[in-house]
């Protein structure tokens, strides 16, 4: 019988690729939904509910393998204090509902693997190389990465082998951040944010999701690693590089960072800074990344 791996936010974005990848891998996946979806040939759904503290026991008491993607966008709304708070409650309340089940029901994983993001190292900009040594961050993205993975570790203590994906922009065929950049591209109104020089790192859904298979499968791999091609690639190339390949004729002016601030308050941090961060560690676990070429993982993703 397959092994069955339990995802949250398993209808989203990287969800729907994860769910290829480990089915193409011989594993049965099941789907935490707040809606009451019917099962199909290829998924389980299993019911919860975060915000009236709701998740079907059976949903993890079945599962083998836990991976924890859920929570709030960070750059979907603007952040007020009511919606800082939703970010971080919707990745920290999911792996305490988890947690208590497995507790009550002592009930042993094979490996609990949570998404985490690079925001740990924080909201700046520097030529700094972050690794996974690098400390926590004390502003808001690097606090939301925190308690994300404070959590993750709480199921450690179950001595469950516990991995956390710090991850950077994922891109893919029209989805994700792209799904926001390519109708600016296609209008002609690209521009380089801000400065321009604050980096940007990033990796394409499929390795990504080959990151996250290699945490089932390789059983040596515990703890935080950063998922990022390590190119150096920064707002200005990224911004240029959609530019070419949508044959602009003109270029428009920087976006000045004060009007960002102006349209997005708060969350401007989040597109005006962005620092360097280091993919070794997961490559000496022997991880080979297919799309490191920034031009030629773009050309796949909108042609």
């Amino acid at each position: 019988m397959a092994q069955n791996v339990l995802l949250t936010g398993g209808t989203g974005f990287i969800g729907k690729y994860l769910t290829d990848v480990l089915i193409e891998a011989g594993f049965s996946v099941s789907v935490l939904s707040r809606s009451d979806k019917k099962d199909s040939a290829r998924i389980t759904y299993y019911k919860w509910d975060i915000k009236k503290n709701y998740i079907d026991k059976n949903a993890i008491l079945n599962a083998d393998y836990i991976i924890h993607l859920a929570g709030e966008g960070i750059v979907e709304k603007r952040w007020t204090k009511r919606r800082k708070k939703a970010i971080i409650e919707s990745r920290v309340r999911p792996v305490e509902m988890i947690y208590s089940v497995l507790e009550m029901n002592n009930k042993k994983l094979e490996a609990f693997i949570s998404a985490s993001g690079i925001g740990i190292y924080g909201a700046v900009t520097s030529h700094k190389i972050c690794t996974e040594n690098t400390p926590p961050a004390d502003d808001f993205l690097g606090i939301t990465c925190q308690k994300w993975e404070s959590a993750a570790d709480k199921i450690s203590s179950l001595n469950i082998r516990t991995v956390k994906i710090r991850t950077g922009i994922v891109l893919g065929k029209n989805e994700g951040f792209l799904k926001k950049m390519i109708p600016t591209f296609k209008s002609g109104f690209g521009a380089v944010l801000g400065s321009g020089k604050q980096y940007l790192p990033w990796i394409h859904v499929e390795d990504l999701c080959q990151i996250y298979l290699k945490s089932i499968e390789d059983n040596q791999l515990e703890g935080a690693y950063n998922a990022c091609i390590t190119d150096n690639t920064t707002n200005a190339r990224f911004s240029k590089t959609m530019a070419k390949l949508y044959d602009y004729s003109i270029w428009l002016p920087k976006v000045p960072p004060f009007v960002l601030k102006i349209l997005l308050g708060q969350m401007s941090v989040a597109v005006l800074t962005g620092q360097r961060v280091s993919s070794e560690k997961i490559q000496k676990t022997g991880f080979e990344f297919q799309f490191t070429d920034l031009e030629k993982t773009l050309i796949n993703c909108i042609k």
